[in-house]
């Protein structure tokens, strides 16, 4: 009786969550050396600068199977007004990670996993891998000692599949802090070598979006999911109730004029001059129009003391003859 209760709870299986990065790619070799069963789910946001192939790659390379879930306006509410507060900008990594265990609980009850593998490294992150948030994000998610951390599990309590001897925490790794090297040497005593170097790959982290983002909530409420992406793309300026968008290079370029036509936004271009498509949303007023106008004319190759012809479709098309708007005033008006 004994020898079949062990015998079934060594096939558990695991759901590890998987960023593509270094630590989550440790953690499911860890698990995979240990004949342990394990899926993947991969979680995305408006807001990740995430490279789904990265995962892809490590499902192939350790025959998991992983899931990939977008996390939409759900999150973007939880953005606007997180319940645990935002980190060093507009990072909700605590409210973050709540929400992505619980909907990983969710797939876990589908595929039958009954526990969960994170990379979380104790005390790599100061808002949320803390060892209070760490609790406090289990207990929130409902997960509460169903959460193994592999590369700090030694330095935390036991998990259930730790006491039930499913996992074997003398193989299972003791790092903690905010330096790499540990990492590293892990990944070479491992075999694995192909990882992507770390870098941050959440946008909400970074102090210029962070700022766009805080402005577009002042001024236009609870973000949407539309316009998210109008906020990771060029130059943003605030004109009253209406806000431009200038494009940066040709590639932002293709992507405002396709939003713009979908979207039935104002869209402008300098005629006869390399320069930016920049598109208006919110109020077109005529004096707002001109505005925008002078500006796409200063991001463009024109002489800087000569008017020039600005193409503005807005459902017809016309022709705006302007001026370049000052830096001075620019930067005024700037985001």
């Amino acid at each position: 009786m004994i020898q079949k209760q062990v015998f079934d709870v060594a096939k558990k299986k695991g759901l590890a969550l998987l960023s593509g990065g270094l630590d989550s790619t440790l953690a499911v070799k860890a698990m995979v050396d240990q004949g342990i069963e394990m899926e993947g789910v991969h979680f995305t946001t408006p807001f990740c600068n995430c490279d789904k192939c990265s995962v892809d790659q490590i499902g192939e390379q350790f025959d998991i199977h992983v899931h990939h879930l977008f996390m939409g306006q759900d999150f973007l509410d939880l953005v606007a007004d997180p319940p645990h507060g935002y980190g060093s900008q507009m990072n909700i990594c605590i409210d973050c990670r709540i929400i992505m265990l619980r909907k990983a609980k969710e797939l876990g009850d589908e595929i039958g996993a009954e526990f969960f593998v994170t990379g979380e490294v104790l005390g790599q992150r100061p808002f949320s891998q803390r060892r209070n948030a760490m609790e406090l994000i289990e207990s929130k998610a409902g997960l509460k000692g169903k959460i193994l951390r592999p590369l700090s599990a030694k330095l935390m309590g036991k998990t259930e599949v730790e006491e039930e001897g499913v996992v074997d925490r003398d193989s299972l790794y003791a790092i903690h802090g905010r330096r790499r090297i540990p990492q590293f040497e892990l990944a070479e005593e491992l075999g694995v070598y192909d990882y992507p170097c770390p870098s941050g790959g959440c946008l909400l982290t970074d102090p210029q979006f962070a700022k766009k983002l805080r402005e577009y909530i002042k001024h236009e409420g609870k973000p949407k999911l539309e316009d998210m992406i109008l906020l990771r793309l060029g130059r943003h300026f605030r004109l009253g109730q209406a806000r431009a968008i200038v494009g940066r290079n040709e590639q932002e370029n293709n992507v405002l004029s396709a939003l713009a036509e979908r979207r039935g936004l104002p869209r402008f271009e300098v005629t006869g001059h390399m320069g930016p498509v920049s598109i208006l949303v919110g109020d077109a007023e005529a004096e707002t129009v001109e505005m925008v106008a002078a500006i796409t004319a200063r991001y463009s190759d024109a002489p800087k003391d000569e008017t020039v012809d600005v193409e503005f479709v807005d459902g017809d098309t016309r022709v705006l003859r302007v001026s370049s708007m000052s830096d001075e005033e620019i930067e005024s008006l700037r985001i």
